[in-house]
């Protein structure tokens, strides 16, 4: 019988096969939810969904778009807004 944390939802149930030909169940956290675009919604391509922990060990480069707006904004979203920044500066 598990744990008493264990018995909820929150955790997935991964069953793995052991060297000794035996099926155990481990408990792992689930994945949060995928990054959206702070203006339209749209889920934000590029971006892994990752838990925390392993997030901090990924590489930089690996974690969004290397463009302005990058995790933030999807790349249709980006796009108007330097145009209109252009637009408003000339």
């Amino acid at each position: 019988m598990p744990t008493g944390r264990y018995k909820s939802r929150t955790y997935r149930r991964v069953y793995t096969r052991t060297p000794g030909a035996r099926n155990v169940i481990h408990y792992v956290k689930r994945k949060p939810k995928i990054a959206k675009c702070a203006v339209c919604g749209k889920p934000l391509s590029g971006i892994p969904r990752e838990r925390p922990y392993k997030m901090s060990t990924m590489a930089k480069t690996k974690k969004r778009p290397e463009r302005p707006y990058g995790g933030v904004l999807c790349s249709k979203c980006t796009r108007e807004k330097i145009k209109s920044e252009i637009k408003k500066n000339s």
